[in-house]
């Protein structure tokens, strides 16, 4: 049976409220979280984009069962890998050991700020590959040094580390990044519902391990409000991964996406309120692989009634599949 998950949307919600959705989603029954790692909402009608760690750290004492997970953070250009290593260290010892840490390349748009610049694909993918080797090596004990292509570490120590360590996920949009997962990575962590991801990375040594999905959708008991909601807000998810990954400000996405309609939005999110639309959005994941699938509910100020929805009526529609 596919566990469902919710998300924190870091680019549509303020820290307090973020905590406060994910403890609905706890009382809901989602069987785990996620949560976004931005410095900038993907559109200014998005509006937020706190840190996603402070939010966690509160998310983890404001629940107790619910398993939480970033979705994805960056552990190359915008945080140091040992810092990350810290980072999540701590999460996973404030949690009771309830956290993953999800990992990928990046975005420009979250990266650019520390004014590094912005590399090539396939050096991003060298980079995360050798963040996740100084990220295991903290989390393994002792002293770390480390003196790669990339990075540099002298003399790190994690000096609180839990028993369990977090499990890390790799994010794949490709043949070349899901191989990477494969070696690396303990799941995998994908927004596109492809077998040749999945296959990919159980050939590469990923057989049997969790594979994690995500769907955004637009919960409203008016259509045409939630179709609005959406292209209003989550219409930059029509553009292809790689094109995402190079814009660098909200003011791009909105040039980028200038030619989007609702239509084309109401396409690729599930809207409104019949449950047999959002099966049908999930089931491609489950068709492809997938264990996990982690919904986004569009829209900030709309968590709560799609929570009590989820809760009564989708749910249980959802692990039918």
């Amino acid at each position: 049976m596919v566990r469902i998950g919710y998300t924190m949307m870091t680019e549509q919600a303020g820290p307090a409220e973020l905590v406060e959705h994910v403890v609905g989603a706890e009382r809901a029954g989602f069987d785990f979280s996620v949560t976004s790692d931005h410095f900038f909402p993907w559109l200014d009608a998005q509006g937020h984009a706190p840190y996603a760690w402070s939010v966690l750290g509160a998310a983890a004492q404001a629940t107790e069962r619910i398993p939480l997970m970033t979705y994805v953070t960056c552990p190359t250009i915008r945080y140091h890998p040992a810092v990350v290593a810290q980072k999540a260290a701590t999460v996973q010892l404030l949690s009771g050991g309830r956290f993953r840490l999800g990992l990928g390349s990046g975005e420009n748009l979250n990266e650019h700020v520390v004014g590094a610049g912005w590399p090539a694909a396939s050096v991003r993918h060298e980079m995360l590959e050798e963040a996740v080797e100084i990220i295991r090596a903290l989390f393994s004990g002792g002293c770390v040094t480390h003196h790669g292509t990339h990075y540099d570490v002298e003399h790190a120590k994690l000096w609180d580390l839990p028993e369990k360590v977090p499990p890390i996920g790799v994010a794949a949009s490709g043949p070349r990044s899901a191989a990477l997962a494969g070696r690396v990575a303990d799941l995998l962590i994908a927004t596109d519902p492809e077998a040749a991801l999945t296959r990919d990375f159980a050939s590469a040594g990923g057989a049997g391990k969790p594979v994690v999905g995500q769907v955004p959708v637009a919960y409203g008991r008016d259509r045409d409000e939630a179709v609005t909601r959406a292209h209003e807000q989550f219409r930059w998810n029509v553009n292809p991964w790689p094109v995402n990954a190079e814009i660098p400000t909200t003011k791009g996405f909105a040039g980028a996406t200038s030619t989007a309609t609702p239509d084309d939005v109401a396409s690729a999110v599930a809207c409104g309120d019949d449950v047999g639309a959002f099966v049908d959005a999930v089931r491609p994941y489950v068709q492809a692989g997938f264990t996990e699938v982690a919904l986004v509910q569009v829209g900030g100020d709309q968590q709560a009634p799609f929570l009590e929805w989820a809760r009564t009526e989708l749910l249980s529609a959802l692990r039918e599949l």
